[in-house]
């Protein structure tokens, strides 16, 4: 355009007759593109700069500089035609000169700098070092050789949490020190949000690192990492399982086995699964069995209708398997009882159950001659609990009704679930509205089997206990404060 314009300047006379005498500007301006005309001052500007290296690849051969004169372009007939009197002053003039000169200086330059390497290397050394003067400071990121081998849990914090999951099926976790720990009696404190329809019905204390094979109704097993569960605090709900795991329609969570992630990964050939069932059922199967993930599921254990999976337990093949029912009674067997089986299996009978019993819990404790690894705790539905020495507890053979755990009357109600725990163990308790209290298992009360109890959680009349867990100790009151953690609250002792 600006060469177009110099090339008018030099034939201004001549370039305003011809548009005085056209009967248009359509007309005028095929009278340019027609006419040849004197280059004037572009000749010299272009020879000193290169003519064919500044002209334009996509112009048309017979348009521009050539020996006879100058072609105008389309483009450059049309900025004639509208350029304003005003630019025909002789300031203007030398300004017009001067922006074309200093265009092709420009586009020397540029050709310069593609033609010549050392001149590219200088230029874009020059552009480096301006770089590095306005932005250049303390490299904040690490370079490293290679991540190839990095696993996604080396990106995870290992931490200790407690998993809820719902009637409705909503599970979270949340660590474990969000819970300060109480005296016995405690009224605890709110765990999840939940609807008026809805209560906490599973509880886990875990790692985030964990793996937990979830066991459902229709006998399935999946795989779901610990630290893919949303971390949620007391007043959320959680997220629905079924967003986490490919359940199919109907099918619904019934029991977890959290298991170490290295322990899953290499599938130890001495470890087996044990599953306990609400109809008295036992089974034992092989961890190898579950080594292979499938993203869908497999079968775990093959269920009778309207049976339901109560608890699943890794075990080594050496222990002793304690049953515990609904009316307060207790089996304990040797394990070896049991036969090892494969998955589609149904498993044998582990319990002889009374017509309105069903097992609520299954505790694997150290076979003969383990008596001093810690104490049983039961758990009535009415907040009442107790602790008795396993050697109360005497070994039965397997299939039989078991002996008498704790007293189910009607102040205690029946009992929702046991657990293997000693003076240096807390113990966790959540309510079918949500509420969680954590305690001191030294606190409990150790009696015998044939009793009733003591208050291990202080519960409203239309409120129920359901879910009980054993945790190790996160220490002393002034270990607690040291550590900037919260002590222990004081709450009144009820028996």
């Amino acid at each position: 355009m600006l060469e177009g314009l110099t090339v008018a300047l030099a034939n201004i006379d001549e370039m305003i007759e011809l548009i005085k005498t056209s009967a248009s500007s359509d007309i005028a301006r095929e009278r340019m593109l027609a006419k040849r005309w004197e280059p004037g001052l572009v000749r010299n500007l272009l020879a000193a700069a290169g003519a064919d290296a500044s002209k334009p690849e996509d112009l048309a051969p017979n348009v521009g500089l050539s020996a006879d004169g100058y072609q105008l372009s389309e483009v450059q007939a049309q900025q004639i035609l509208e350029m304003r009197l005003a630019r025909l002053t002789g300031l203007e003039q030398e300004k017009l000169t001067d922006e074309y000169k200093e265009l092709l200086a420009t586009i020397a330059g540029l050709i310069e700098i593609l033609m010549n390497p050392d001149r590219l290397l200088e230029v874009i050394r020059g552009e480096l070092m301006a770089i590095r003067e306005q932005y250049g400071d303390e490299r904040r990121t690490v370079i490293q050789p290679s991540q190839e081998d990095l696993d996604v849990l080396d990106l995870i914090a290992p931490e200790d949490v407690v998993v809820t999951l719902s009637h409705a099926g909503y599970a979270k976790r949340q660590p474990v020190s969000t819970y300060r720990a109480q005296r016995r009696g405690g009224k605890g404190r709110m765990a999840t949000a939940i609807k008026e329809e809805d209560f906490v019905e599973r509880l886990w204390v875990v790692n985030t690192h964990d793996t937990l094979l979830t066991f459902t109704s229709l006998g399935r097993v999946y795989w779901l990492k610990v630290y893919k569960i949303p971390d949620a605090g007391p007043n959320s709900r959680g997220r629905p399982i079924v967003n986490l795991l490919q359940l199919e329609e109907g099918e619904k969570v019934q029991a977890v086995l959290p298991v170490r992630a290295d322990l899953i990964n290499n599938g130890a050939a001495d470890r087996y699964v044990l599953f306990a069932t609400r109809d008295g059922t036992v089974k034992k199967t092989p961890l190898t069995e579950f080594a292979f993930q499938l993203q869908k599921g497999k079968i775990a254990i093959g269920l009778d209708d309207g049976d339901a999976l109560v608890d699943v337990q890794l075990t080594d093949g050496v222990r002793d398997v304690m049953l515990f029912a609904s009316n307060g009674k207790a089996v304990r067997f040797a394990e070896d009882e049991v036969r090892s089986m494969g998955r589609n299996a149904g498993g044998v009978r582990g319990i002889r159950l009374a017509a309105d019993a069903e097992v609520v819990s299954l505790v694997v404790v150290g076979g003969e001659g383990a008596e001093r690894q810690g104490d049983i705790l039961t758990a009535t539905e009415r907040g009442f609990g107790k602790r008795t020495e396993l050697v109360d507890y005497p070994r039965k053979g397997r299939g039989t009704q078991g002996v008498i755990a704790i007293q189910c009357s009607e102040r205690n109600g029946n009992l929702v679930g046991a657990v293997q725990l000693d003076d240096a163990h807390e113990l966790m308790l959540i309510s079918n509205q949500g509420t969680l209290v954590r305690t001191r298992a030294s606190e409990i009360a150790r009696v015998g089997r044939n009793t009733q109890g003591v208050t291990l959680i202080r519960l409203p009349a239309e409120e129920a206990l359901v879910g009980v867990v054993g945790i190790e100790s996160l220490g002393t009151d002034d270990e607690l404060r040291a550590a900037g953690g919260d002590a222990v609250e004081e709450a009144p002792a009820v028996e």
